[in-house]
Order: C-alpha cells, then structure tokens, then sequence
C-alpha cells in the first residue's frame, strides 16, 4: 500500500461554510494521511467530524493525532470525532511541548461549562507524547515522523510523514523570514508533497492591500514557492486559506502561483492525493457529507 493525503478541513482561523466556499471548503484545518493502513490525523479543526464518521463505517481501531499547535481552530473539532467515545478505539495523541501538558489542553476545550463530556470520561484509549524540534516518531518499522518547529505566535510545529520512499510535510501557520526558512527547507528536502500555509497574497501581507498582515503567523503563496523551490519539493499545495477569501480569491491565488510553479494546487475539501509510482497525482473522492 502507498501513501494517500484527504483534505477535510482547510481554512485558517474560523469555519466559514457558505456558498461562497463550496469549492474549496469551509471547514478548520484536518488532513489525513493515510500511509500503508496507518491512519495519521494532522491536526482536528472542524473537518475532522465528517472523517469521523467515515472512519466508523470503515471500523478504524487505531489513529495517531499530531498537533501542528494547540490554538482553537486545529483542536476544536476533537470533542466532535466519533471514534473519541468508541471502546476499543486507541488514539495516539502527539503534539508540541509547552508551558501546560497536551493532554490539559485538549481537557480545557471539553470541561464545563463549555463542553458536556469530560476528556477523562472517553471510552476511547488514549496515549500522548509531547514534541519538540528535531524529534521524531516511528509509528510502525515502515512509517516514521518527523517535526521541526516554526514560527507562529505560540510555536507550531511542521512534519514529515515518510512510507515506502514517498514523503508529504505539512507546514501550516508559518510566517516566513527575510530569507527561505532553513529549517523548513531541511524537513522538505526532497518531500513529494508540501502542504504550506498560503493564507495571504504579497499585497495582503506588506499592506499593500488593507492592514500589513506581517507578525500574525501566516505566510504567502510566493514564499511556498521560494520554499518548494528550495528544498526541490515536488508538488506544491496550498493551504489554511483565509475565511475573509471566497473561491474566487482562493482561485485566483492558486492561479499566481501556478503561473510561477505550474502543478501548484489550492487544497480542497473531499480531494485525495495519492502518491504513487508518478510523484503525486491528484483523484477526486466521493465524502460523505
């Protein structure tokens, strides 16, 4: 078996369902890989409910969770993944070392009075390890993780899920520096995949276009190009788009950047990218809503 990416979640920040994003989706950052039948979560923003669902039908009774970082919109989808209450079910749970314990964290958003369930009353077994740079996990002896810290308010960190000699990093809420990130260039050094937080335009971000975005740990379609490039990625997709853009300005976004890197893709929700004997290409999914 080879290695598969599903975007089921997207966008940065805040959910924003509508007509305005069908195309590219409205829900919080969750993406799966799915990496020879070791089930990986990357992150559980509001995307991870529907995947839950899924993962019932199919009878999964094992996913490792790795958190990017612990702010609202990558965990706030947890307390809504079905499996969570299942017996039986064992949820491997990693995520970046800080001032307070991963597993308080993800217990303060299911306390009261704002959550019914208490995380210590799941039926679900749980296991958490806290992550820091250059750390890496062996899930099985033919899938490995590895991460790298980056910068974003708080701390984040970006990994890179290796299985059978293909490999995708998953680097959201990064803002870039003057120069290319060296860090980042060394995790996605030779990736298949880089699944980079694009959530602005050059405009956007200097204040060319509105308020200068720059501080807010976010990056831009051009400097996922100046990283891909860099660390000889071989598709490039972007994503945590912005809950202030549409599709057409996620669309027109994924268009300057393919002008630049032809092959460059905006991720959408219900679309898996299987990595392959051909690098990676691309097929549509049937989700269940």
């Amino acid at each position: 078996m080879g290695l598969s990416v599903t975007f089921w979640g997207t966008r940065g920040s805040l959910a924003t369902p509508g007509p305005g994003t069908i195309e590219f989706g409205g829900n919080t950052a969750c993406v799966e890989v799915d990496a020879g039948g070791e089930r990986i979560l990357l992150d559980t923003g509001t995307g991870v409910r529907s995947l839950g669902d899924k993962m019932m039908r199919e009878r999964v009774s094992s996913v490792a969770i790795f958190y990017s970082h612990l702010h609202w919109d990558h965990i706030q989808g947890l307390p809504f993944f079905t499996p969570l209450y299942m017996p039986g079910v064992r949820l491997r749970i990693h995520g970046p070392r800080s001032e307070r314990p991963l597993r308080d964290v993800l217990a303060l958003q299911m306390s009261h009075p704002v959550f019914p369930v208490r995380l210590q009353e799941l039926a679900s077994t749980l296991s958490f390890r806290e992550l820091s740079d250059g750390d890496s996990v062996m899930l099985s002896d033919q899938v490995r993780v590895l991460c790298a810290r980056l910068n974003h308010p708080g701390g984040v960190l970006a990994y890179r899920v290796e299985h059978a000699g293909r490999s995708v990093v998953y680097a959201t809420d990064t803002e870039h520096y003057s120069c290319v990130d060296p860090r980042l260039v060394q995790l996605a050094r030779g990736a298949d995949l880089l699944i980079y937080d694009a959530m602005y335009d050059d405009d956007e971000y200097a204040g060319r276009a509105g308020p200068a975005r720059t501080g807010w740990g976010h990056s831009t379609w051009s400097q996922g190009v100046r990283v891909a490039d860099a660390a000889g990625v071989g598709r490039l997709v972007l994503f945590h788009h912005d809950p202030a853009h549409d599709d057409d300005a996620v669309r027109a976004i994924e268009a300057a950047a393919q002008r630049v890197r032809p092959g460059t893709w905006a991720a959408r929700e219900g679309v898996t990218l299987h990595l392959g004997a051909a690098r990676a290409s691309q097929n549509r999914e049937d989700i269940a809503a």
